[in-house]
């Protein structure tokens, strides 16, 4: 499909002397240009000319189409490296994180956009039109898969998505159907691969049904990549079916919802999800990796990567496009209170001391506004959201406004709500906390090395056990540690890392009285 669209010479035989790529000669001429060696800039110019086309109304779409099709080839292997230092940057700057996904949403932004303009043509009954045709299954898989990306790259910054996106997704789908051509496979993503239309249309499906919120961004990238590989076993139809779990009407501006709230009538346009065989297929590669098996060589990640980062996000996949997707754990309660909230091991190191007194005296806290209770965590809203620490998996403080005690917590789940306001999900870690300060048993008498702050979380373990948060690269399996709280001395015996960030890690151990 794509060498006849690359013959079709006549339409850039036609000189636009309005616009610098009127003629073929004049996009060879300028993709030459493009710098391959400097990613920003190379986008920013893509961007750029992508605009320009968009501008120019005089500009025939049918030349649009191919115009825009060679300038997205050249941007993708660039969009691919800042892809990749987005996503496995161990600790960007905030500004740096700003800088990288805003050169990625903002191409997928315009060219998604010019996608669509190329469709304006359809209705004509002339050359013209035909040859838009030609293009159709083409151009419309570009399309979509092109707006998916743009609802990824919103998913990694936790929304908030526009719900007008999936208005456009369905517009387009709705345009490949009507024209014969939804499940119509052509060249796409490189390489010898293949799509069509509702290939990407559920592949976006699949994606939002995941529900990301809870994952960091490198793991929304392997989810969808383990989605992909498998798409082929989600069912997708126009009749709801016994255990479907989410409908989607595509002339509506929002996203796929859950069945347990069913459409008000039935529509033609009303489509049906269910993860069918995909299901099974994750938790058989979730078993086979949790049992010390390898990942099959036929799973593209784009990457090589260890079990341990690989299980969580199968153990999400499993949980999420079930046949029954999870329920909540517990009953949430809404409130209205304010809570105010310390961020990281010092700073809550401080207010668990009794040397400190429990007050933040001279610490910068923040105050959310709780929503919801539950015996596992809360429900908050941010007004204005801080600065470069509030991530998923960040280790808080929270003390509700005109108490005495503090709890820790990890924020579980992250969505935006706008650029100022967010909510998140906290996990209660523990409600008995203790301030300590350990050293490893090796050392050879007990002042001789540095000691560790350290949390010691007394509440929520099983008999004989307790939790610690230590530093980054504290916890050794094979080193104990002590430490000493109201005169007393204790040993504690590592179990097991039950959670790994960069900036803290949760271990289990066995604690003796020494």
């Amino acid at each position: 499909m794509l060498d006849k669209l690359s013959g079709l010479g006549g339409i850039f035989g036609q000189k636009n002397e309005g616009h610098p790529l009127g003629t073929a000669h004049d996009l060879k001429a300028v993709i030459a240009a493009i710098p391959t060696d400097n990613a920003f800039k190379a986008l920013d110019e893509v961007i750029g000319w992508v605009e320009s086309l968009r501008a120019s109304n005089d500009f025939p779409a049918e030349r649009l189409f191919e115009t825009v099709r060679q300038l997205d080839d050249v941007a993708q292997p660039h969009l691919r490296r800042l892809s990749r230092e987005y996503l496995h940057t161990a600790r960007p700057t905030r500004s740096e994180e700003k800088r990288l996904w805003s050169i990625n949403h903002g191409f997928w932004v315009q060219i998604s956009d010019a996608y669509e303009h190329c469709l304006l043509p359809l209705g004509q009954k002339s050359k013209a039109g035909e040859l838009t045709k030609l293009a159709l299954p083409v151009l419309l898989t570009r399309l979509i898969g092109a707006l998916a990306a743009l609802l990824k790259w919103e998913q990694f910054h936790y929304g908030p998505t526009p719900a007008t996106v999936w208005k456009r997704v369905g517009a387009a789908l709705l345009c490949a159907q009507e024209h014969g051509v939804a499940s119509k496979s052509v060249p796409h993503g490189g390489m010898s691969a293949m799509s069509s239309p509702q290939t990407e249309y559920l592949k976006a499906v699949a994606f939002q049904a995941a529900s990301m919120d809870s994952l960091l961004p490198f793991e929304i990238e392997l989810a969808e990549r383990l989605i992909e590989h498998h798409l082929g076993s989600f069912s997708f139809t126009a009749e709801s079916q016994v255990d479907s779990v989410y409908w989607v009407d595509l002339v509506l501006a929002q996203a796929p919802q859950r069945l347990a709230k069913m459409p008000l009538e039935a529509r033609p346009t009303q489509r049906f999800f269910k993860p069918a065989g995909a299901h099974g297929q994750f938790k058989a590669l979730l078993n086979n990796l949790e049992q010390g098996g390898d990942l099959p060589a036929d799973i593209a990640l784009g990457g090589q990567f260890q079990p341990k980062v690989l299980i969580p996000v199968l153990r999400h996949l499993t949980a999420y496009l079930a046949p029954v997707p999870p329920q909540r754990s517990f009953d949430r309660h809404r409130v209205k209170h304010r809570m105010v909230i310390l961020n990281g091991l010092i700073d809550s190191f401080v207010v668990f001391s009794s040397e400190f007194g429990g007050r933040p005296s001279g610490l910068q806290t923040e105050s959310w506004v709780v929503e919801n209770v539950s015996r596992g965590g809360f429900g908050a809203l941010i007004p204005n959201i801080p600065g470069e620490w509030l991530k998923l998996g960040a280790l808080v403080a929270m003390q509700p406004e005109g108490g005495e005690n503090w709890l820790l917590g990890i924020v579980r789940r992250y969505h935006r709500e706008s650029d100022a306001e967010a909510r998140v999900g906290l996990q209660t870690l523990a409600v008995k906390v203790t301030a300590i300060e350990c050293r490893p048993r090796a050392a050879s008498s007990y002042g001789a090395a540095a000691t560790l702050p350290a949390l010691l979380l007394e509440d929520g373990n099983p008999p004989g056990e307790v939790r610690v948060v230590l530093p980054v690269h504290s916890f050794d399996l094979r080193e104990s540690l002590e430490y000493q709280h109201s005169g007393k001395r204790f040993l504690l015996n590592p179990v097991a890392q039950l959670e790994h960030t960069a900036e803290y890690e949760v271990a289990r151990y066995r604690q003796i009285a020494d």
